[in-house]
């Protein structure tokens, strides 16, 4: 049986979706799940410092699907996160195949539980050959009108692609909207018409952990939110708290 495979997108840049998915990796891994992120942004690279990799990659995706080596001199596993592995995207340059893609999924699914497909900002090649491989995508947005507008274009690219199933992930939202540009957060959801798994909350430990690979603080709204969103992925029945 090969693993359940996530795609992590979202319309702009800015939203946070490269940090969701690192941490969303590592609540999925400490609910007893063997997962492997890869980072498909090529020439944007993040991953390896919000995973706590940094300086321990030598390999990256675009050598392993290019053949120039096998994928487990590319797997690095988190030492911040227990049963978090990473392949990281090249510093610059490389492109993403789509057929590439597909093999290697099908190659290291029987080793993972969880494939975390962390794609590009937008819909460029890499989103597309995400979504040729995709059980599900997460959608991440930020509470305002551009960020909205962006996530129902990309949402209607996943639902004419075939995504089978689509979710939508509010992020960095404020305790107050009032200068968000929006009414509330049931504005973001039907303007994008995707079905809500959950909100995170805007928190300066998240910023923190995404420059420096810190974790979370266990009983944190940050880190109850997010682990709220792995509860749901896995089949498990959690009230969802939009506000």
């Amino acid at each position: 049986m090969g693993a359940n495979v996530i795609m992590v997108a979202s319309g702009k840049g800015g939203t946070g979706k490269s940090t969701v998915a690192v941490l969303l990796g590592a609540e999925l891994a400490a609910r007893g799940r063997r997962v492997l992120l890869v980072e498909l942004d090529s020439g944007l690279r993040s991953v390896d410092y919000i995973a706590g990799v940094y300086g321990k990659t030598v390999y990256d995706v675009e050598d392993v699907l290019n053949g120039r080596c096998e994928a487990g001199k590319a797997v690095v596993e988190s030492h911040v996160y227990r049963n978090l592995y990473v392949i990281s995207a090249p510093y610059s340059g490389g492109h993403i195949l789509p057929a590439a893609l597909r093999v290697f999924v099908e190659k290291v699914g029987p080793v993972f539980d969880t494939i975390v497909l962390d794609t590009a900002a937008g819909m460029g090649v890499p989103f597309e050959a995400a979504m040729g491989v995709a059980h599900r995508a997460l959608l991440v947005l930020t509470p305002d009108p551009v960020s909205i507008r962006d996530g129902r274009i990309v949402c209607d690219a996943l639902e004419a692609g075939g995504c089978p199933e689509i979710r939508l992930i509010i992020n960095k939202v404020p305790r107050t909207l009032a200068n968000c540009g929006i009414q509330s957060l049931d504005e973001c959801i039907d303007t994008v018409g995707a079905q809500l798994i959950g909100v995170v909350p805007f928190s300066t430990e998240i910023q923190k952990a995404g420059a420096t690979g810190a974790p979370l603080a266990p009983a944190g709204r940050p880190r109850l939110a997010l682990r709220a969103i792995a509860a749901r992925l896995c089949g498990q029945y959690t009230p969802l708290v939009i506000r």
